[in-house]
């Protein structure tokens, strides 16, 4: 099943986002090689592709796992829940229906 992880960045954290960034990524990328990532990125501070200093006010991701148990696992051992970015991760069920 699809799982939406939804993330909301704790203030004042862009420094770490960003020293912490590959190791995010990183596991991101194992998912689409696995052929279970839907869909992942930041939500932007501002309305611009490139919100500069700005930052982000959080993440998305839509991927699937075999159970929320699963999902919620990999979302707790995301390195931006260890460096603090994260003040909070919300993981819920997700069913795709378009496109």
């Amino acid at each position: 099943m699809w799982y939406a992880i939804i993330s909301e960045d704790a203030p004042g954290t862009l420094a770490d986002r960003i020293a912490h960034r590959p190791a995010h990524l990183a596991r991101l990328q194992a998912l689409q090689g696995e052929g279970r990532l839907l869909l992942a990125g930041p939500h932007p501070a501002i309305d611009s592709e490139d919100p500069g200093p700005a930052g982000f006010t959080g993440s998305l991701v839509v991927a699937e796992f075999d159970s929320l148990a699963d999902a919620e696992a990999f979302a707790q051992a995301d390195p931006f829940v260890a460096a603090g970015v994260y003040a909070r991760v919300t993981v819920k069920p997700f069913r795709k229906t378009l496109p």
